[in-house]
């Protein structure tokens, strides 16, 4: 959106003169935001700091906004080095402004610009968004935040009392910024996040002991990424505040999670969760991701109701209502549906893949009850070091593939199948499941922690199965014909008892 004040400082003025770039412009667009000025400008964007001081920001000095432009540079280069060049001086006059030239009166960071129409939350709403940009997104920003600077034990980012106290803060400004209306929400919340908080102080003690606490985005959500090139970049990451920038990786990625949520596409919202525990295999973040959910909502929400505090009555109005609905997100991920044990089973080559990933992308429950895969392909490769997409080099009993290994994949499934039921996570997972040995101690599990248990069925003639196996290709699984030929000797069809938790595909 292009935002006109009805008084620009002098130096905008100014700038909005295409004859003041050392470059090819035909006009210049400009848009605001509560602490800078954009200036786009034929082949690239500036952005100009406002003189202001936040209680989360200061730009207040000249000194302090080239500081700023200078860390702005640096971080972003992390995530989208393509796009932002170089910090630029301004030299001259406010009315007659010079670029590169010093004395310097103001900095700006030069980038180069994109199509707006790129930025996710603009494709998620011509419905354009797919499951493969997302997969592309999570793959790149494990790979970020396995380089990425670790917090020490002895900082204050991601300590146990600090997310809880921003988390409380955010309260604290709700309570003043919405009218009485919004008060019964913002409690149910408080209580809520207090109670999470006593329930998983042990795993965010264990997410900062254990190194996840990282430099990361800090703003990472749909409008703040783009495709460029059929790629999805990151850009816009927060420069202006350690505590916001320092976080944990499931903090980073509850808030695309919530985004996608909130523009109406939970399949894709699941799809995310899932790709980003392929691609890392960071299930112990599960236990945190939704207070880290709520979290990001109630910001969210926070930002609605301080909006409202500056539009007039009408736009107000609406800006409160999107706080209110955020808020009624936040309570959807505070306390989804019951979880569920939905275990595959089929011969290599019958679908089950395809069928769980229907499951994924078309969820039939609250849509904030994203449901979570465990591919047994995945886990195995996972177990030996490997990559989902490596190739193992094994025969059909050897190597990754022996009864041992299946034996140990089966265990690991299963050790994570209780992980994520008992943080409130829906399960599915996707294996061959052809003894009745196996699927028994699934079945036991949710009999165990009280949760639904189905069988999602997957069959085909045996031709078909071997004409599938044939043509698959760019996948996890290396099945082939003759670990085909081999299930098939020692199949154990469902019995009477577990053909009544088939689940209709």
């Amino acid at each position: 959106m292009i935002i006109m004040p009805v008084v620009l400082p002098p130096l905008i003025t100014a700038l909005l003169d295409p004859r003041c770039y050392p470059h090819a412009a035909d006009r210049v667009e400009l848009i605001e935001t509560h602490a800078s000025w954009l200036l786009l400008a034929g082949e690239f964007a500036y952005k100009i700091k406002k003189e202001i001081t936040l209680p989360f920001l200061d730009y207040g000095t000249l000194g302090k906004r080239e500081t700023c432009c200078r860390a702005e540079l640096v971080l972003n280069r992390r995530l989208a080095p393509d796009l932002y060049l170089d910090v630029v001086p301004i030299g001259g006059t406010p009315e007659q402004p010079r670029f590169g030239q010093l004395p310097a009166i103001e900095w700006t960071v030069r980038m180069r610009r994109f199509d707006e129409n790129g930025r996710l939350d603009r494709v998620a709403a011509r419905g354009e968004l797919q499951p493969a940009h997302l997969s592309q997104l999570t793959v790149a920003f494990c790979a970020f935040q396995k380089a990425a600077a670790v917090a020490g034990p002895g900082t204050r980012f991601g300590a146990p009392e600090q997310v809880l106290a921003a988390a409380q803060e955010n309260f604290v400004e709700l309570r003043q910024l919405l009218p009485s209306g919004g008060q019964p929400q913002v409690e149910q919340l408080v209580r809520w996040t207090g109670e999470e908080f006593t329930r998983r102080a042990a795993d965010f003690a264990a997410r900062k002991a254990g190194g996840f606490i990282r430099e990361g985005h800090g703003d990472l959500h749909l409008a703040n990424l783009v495709l460029i090139d059929g790629r999805v970049t990151p850009f816009d990451c927060i420069e202006f505040n350690d505590d916001f920038r320092w976080n944990d990786a499931a903090s980073e990625i509850a808030f695309v999670w919530i985004d996608l949520l909130d523009h109406g596409r939970p399949g894709l919202a699941a799809w995310l969760l899932n790709a980003w525990l392929e691609a890392g295999g960071d299930f112990p973040a599960l236990a945190v991701l939704r207070f880290y959910a709520v979290y990001r909502a109630v910001v969210r929400a926070k930002v609605a109701a301080l909006r409202a505090r500056q539009e007039d009555a009408i736009q107000a109005q609406t800006e409160i209502e999107t706080a209110h609905n955020y808020l009624q997100l936040a309570w959807k991920i505070a306390v989804p549906p019951a979880p569920t044990l939905v275990i595959t089973c089929g011969l290599s080559g019958s679908g089950k893949t395809t069928a769980s990933t229907a499951r994924l992308l078309e969820p039939t429950g609250d849509a904030a009850g994203s449901i979570l895969r465990l591919r047994s392909d995945v886990e195995r490769k996972r177990l030996f070091g490997l990559a989902p997409r490596d190739n193992s080099g094994s025969t059909p009993d050897g190597g990754i593939y022996t009864a041992e290994a299946t034996t140990r994949t089966y265990a690991r499934l299963h050790e994570l199948a209780r992980s994520l039921l008992a943080a409130g996570w829906p399960v599915i997972v996707d294996a061959a499941f052809l003894k009745r040995a196996e699927r028994a101690s699934f079945r036991a599990l949710a009999d165990e922690l009280g949760v639904g248990f189905g069988i999602l069925l997957t069959e085909a003639p045996a031709a078909e199965l071997r004409r599938r196996l044939i043509a698959r290709s760019g996948d996890a699984s290396e099945a082939t014909v003759a670990v085909l030929e081999k299930q098939l000797t020692w199949f154990e069809p469902l019995n009477e008892g577990e053909r009544a938790c088939v689940i209709a595909t």
